[in-house]
């Protein structure tokens, strides 16, 4: 198949101080499982940076935030989990940022983490993504990132320890009424190691029977165990095992009995009435989306899209600057033949106090179009890559139960109009419709991480639910009870793509058979 090709996944790369490595660190890939360990630790560890901005460097509160195993034994992963950097940024550095009136941020962070046992030495990235923040008047701005974060396996025994490095935040603007936006800013922060509590140690896990314990956390006590009762929602562990592991909620999530469980999918492949071509992929998508006003989320199961991928632009620069490579692609949402939605089930409380149930598709009513922006660096070919993907979608509810009692509420129930989101490119994209944002970055030998179109990642987005229309039961009408409960603005979406399928040229592990996905994604909270 023509168009760049997912790079085939391989172990990271770790840098060794010495040829001593009888018990070298091992970096995993991001392999999900539940920690299996009976006690852990939480990570809490509030530190100073020091950030460079275009106007000088500012002084930044950076908080970590982990919970690891208090002990492993040797070749035991340890997999940090309810992972979140939270980064609080001055009001100079807010205004250096430029943004039109009401607009808001995106920010990504990448903590390095500093990762030793003995003699050895490695690095892992501590990548977060932060839903989306309405820039402040005046004063500070707040981003609290949550993300992926690599395992690390020790091979010997031996106290390992996981102490903050630099960090780097990417922030973009966006403006609802689409207003000029400042170019896309990357913030190079440094620790400022003399004030930093510990050096910037976050945790020391004992490996072994012959470590040292029991662990404590830089602030000296020990976490309860992840079965203990948990502080907050965001601090629940998960029980999933396979899959990305979910790291926060964006806010409460509820799943009614019956919905399609992570692991079901729908059909997902090309057909006579649609027939694929050589450029033709296929994958699947899951998530969560919120419902503000319930403070709760939304389980939506994995879907099924048809991705007709675009041929690539290169443009090769003609002086320093990187390489630009654009990329335009269409798609379609497909189940048993229509563009929408497998069906979800979602619980929530109207007038704060009567539960609902109701059983919901999401229906295409547009082109779905996907547009990747990237940059590489023609020295050491590090590269970027920013997607958009826009698609115009109707919330349509097919039944519903209020308090008990199925109410049949016809064919036509639905919101008035699709769902909208702040386009960057509002101007170039008018009509109401959904934006996801994803973004991606690789290195010449190393996998990507975060979103690539092939392969798959985390996709978020903000969305405004419109007013319900056509919903009636025995001549009652049920337009105001929904657009009560559920209509309204500031609704975070987080979905994960799988790895996709090209049909084409089938990737043993990446298609089955007959050439549907392979990839199931979990949803991430």
């Amino acid at each position: 198949m023509k168009g760049p090709r997912a790079t085939p996944r391989r172990r990271p790369r770790v840098r060794v101080r010495t040829a001593t490595t009888a018990a070298f660190v091992v970096l995993a890939a991001m392999v999900p499982a539940a920690i299996a360990t009976a006690d852990a630790q939480r990570v809490d560890a509030s530190l100073p940076y020091v950030c460079a901005f275009p106007s000088g460097p500012r002084q930044a509160a950076v908080r970590v935030s982990a919970v690891v195993p208090d002990r492993v034994a040797p070749r035991q992963a340890i997999r940090p989990t309810h992972v979140t950097t939270t980064v609080e940024l001055p009001a100079e550095a807010v205004a250096d940022l430029k943004a039109p009136q009401a607009a808001q941020v995106q920010a990504a962070t990448r903590l390095a983490v500093g990762v030793a046992q003995n003699d050895a030495s490695a690095e892992a990235t501590w990548r977060g993504t932060a839903p989306p923040a309405a820039l402040p008047e005046s004063g500070p701005l707040t981003l609290t990132a949550t993300g992926d974060v690599p395992s690390v396996t020790a091979l010997g025994a031996g106290d390992l320890t996981l102490t903050a490095g630099s960090l780097a935040v990417d922030l973009a603007v966006t403006s609802p009424d689409g207003a000029d936006t400042p170019a896309p800013l990357t913030v190079a922060c440094t620790l400022d190691d003399e004030k930093a509590p510990g050096h910037g140690l976050l945790a020391t896990v004992p490996v072994g029977a012959g470590a040292s314990g029991p662990s404590r956390t830089p602030s000296g006590s020990a976490a309860p165990s992840p079965s203990s009762s948990p502080a907050s929602p965001d601090q629940t562990p998960s029980a999933r095992t396979a899959g990305p592991r979910t790291q926060r909620p964006p806010e409460v999530a509820v799943q009614s009995p019956g919905s399609p469980a992570a692991g079901d999918a729908p059909t997902c492949r090309y057909d006579t009435s649609h027939p694929a071509d050589e450029m033709s992929l296929n994958g699947y998508i899951t998530g969560y989306a919120n419902v503000r006003k319930q403070k709760a989320a939304a389980l939506l199961p994995p879907s099924c899209a048809l991705i007709e991928q675009g041929q690539p632009d290169f443009q090769f620069p003609t002086g320093d600057g990187p390489a630009v490579i654009a990329q335009h692609s269409e798609g379609q949402l497909s189940y048993q033949g229509r563009r929408q939605t497998a069906p979800f089930k979602a619980t929530f409380l109207t007038f704060d106090f009567v539960p609902a149930t109701a059983t919901m598709v999401l229906e295409q009513t547009g082109p779905l179009t996907i547009d990747s922006l990237g940059h590489m660096d023609m020295t050491t070919f590090y590269t970027t890559m920013d997607t958009y993907i826009r698609v115009p979608l109707v919330l349509k509810v097919t039944s519903l139960t209020v308090n008990g009692t199925p109410l049949d509420v016809g064919s036509s129930c639905r919101t008035s109009a699709p769902l909208s989101s702040p386009d960057p490119e509002a101007a170039s994209h008018p009509g109401d419709h959904l934006v996801l944002r994803g973004r991606g970055e690789y290195a010449a030998g190393e996998p990507a991480t975060g979103y690539i179109l092939l392969s798959g990642g985390p996709l978020t987005g903000e969305a405004t639910i419109p007013a319900f229309t056509g919903c009636t039961s025995g001549g009652e009408n049920l337009d105001r009870l929904l657009t009560a409960s559920v209509s309204g603005p500031g609704n975070y979406i987080k979905q994960i793509q799988g790895q996709t399928c090209g049909v084409a040229n089938p990737v043993e592990g990446q298609c089955t058979e007959d050439l549907q996905p392979a990839q199931i994604p979990v949803p991430e909270r």
